[in-house]
């Protein structure tokens, strides 16, 4: 899997536009309003209208979907706009559903790309087909289970594979309904640079009035499209109400949406960023000394407790730490949310050299 131009060539030998958007509502709820949505992106630069046909949900008595009567919506669609249609599989008899009636584009969610058996089933039941398939990311922050779903696919023969970032759960609640972590993401873009890279800010933010802004962040990271939840009537969906947008905000976002260059060789930019990374790489070298000499005051500090027949958690401590990290990396314009994380990471790895100490 390393040519980047043979995997990527789906998009071009579809002749679809950069970035490709993928657009269409959470759910499939009625014909009427799956025909009325996919008309009006009809002509806009979507793609592929996507829309819920299974809905899986996190606890009973939700909306989990039409189920196959909302295949024969798509297909009418599909004839009456030439929009391709996607869905997202679960299991086996969902992908065969899905080929009967002749949709192009399967994806597989985050609740399914954390069970190894059923990845495994889907690629089974798809192997060497012709079809557009994605890949979510794990709903929980696991790079080897989204690593591991892209690999049986790709040995199943499928030929046509996309990886979709949509965010993932994490017990703090924060600003997102699923954390991006960006760096996860990077990760696997690295591992897969051939493959078509896709944002799903609907997902990552939960509301409607974050998307643009996430979006953005990923083309600004070379992703290569955007699948955005799309509803003629977003405040009254069956689903996932607030985070959908009508048609019209959908095309007001893609047309805002700055696309950047992937880089630029001329000398002067190339002599102005090499100037620049090698200042980021000082301060980091610096970061890591001033850690390195802060967790040897840690190991002494573990010492101290080990004579004393102390714990090694101090929990009033440590929230008197945060609370002061938080408001000194305000006034230098750094987030709550990096303080915490940073801060969060020190505290686990001064607690590991206090147990070492404990322990010897």
């Amino acid at each position: 899997m390393k040519d980047k131009k043979a995997m990527k060539s789906w998009i071009s030998e579809l002749n679809f536009s950069h970035p490709l958007v993928i657009a269409g509502p959470c759910s499939a709820e009625t014909e009427e309003q799956v025909l009325k949505t996919a008309l009006e992106l009809k002509g806009s630069n979507v793609s592929i209208f996507r829309a819920g046909i299974w809905k899986p949900r996190t606890r009973p008595g939700g909306f989990e979907g039409v189920g196959e009567i909302g295949l024969k919506w798509l297909q009418k669609a599909k004839a009456e706009t030439g929009l391709l249609m996607a869905i997202e599989v679960a299991n086996a008899h969902h992908v065969q559903l899905a080929l009967e009636h002749d949709i192009d584009v399967l994806w597989i969610g985050a609740r399914t790309t954390v069970n190894p058996f059923a990845v495994q089933e889907i690629a089974d039941a798809l192997q060497n087909t012709d079809k557009i398939v994605l890949v979510k990311n794990p709903v929980n922050p696991d790079l080897s289970l989204w690593i591991g779903a892209v690999e049986r696919l790709h040995n199943a023969g499928i030929k046509k594979l996309g990886i979709i970032h949509r965010g993932f759960s994490t017990y703090e609640k924060t600003k997102y309904r699923n954390n991006p972590e960006w760096q996860i993401a990077i990760d696997m873009q690295h591992k897969y640079a051939n493959l078509p890279f896709i944002i799903d800010p609907s997902h990552i933010t939960g509301k409607r009035d974050m998307i643009f802004q996430v979006t953005q962040e990923a083309l600004d990271l070379n992703y290569d499209g955007m699948i955005i939840e799309t509803h003629i009537d977003p405040d009254n969906a069956w689903s996932d109400a607030a985070q959908q947008v009508t048609p019209t905000q959908l095309k007001d976002i893609v047309s805002n949406l700055i696309i950047r260059k992937e880089t630029d060789e001329t000398d002067d930019y190339q002599q102005n960023l090499l100037k620049l990374r090698l200042q980021i790489d000082e301060f980091d070298s610096k970061l890591l000394e001033v850690i390195g000499k802060r967790m040897k005051v840690a190991e002494s500090i573990g010492a101290l407790k080990k004579e004393k027949n102390v714990a090694v958690l101090q929990n009033k401590r440590w929230n008197e730490v945060l609370e002061k990290m938080i408001l000194d990396g305000s006034q230098k314009g750094l987030s709550e949310e990096f303080i915490i994380q940073f801060f969060k990471a020190i505290h686990q790895e001064s607690i590991a050299h206090q147990e070492k100490v404990f322990n010897s």
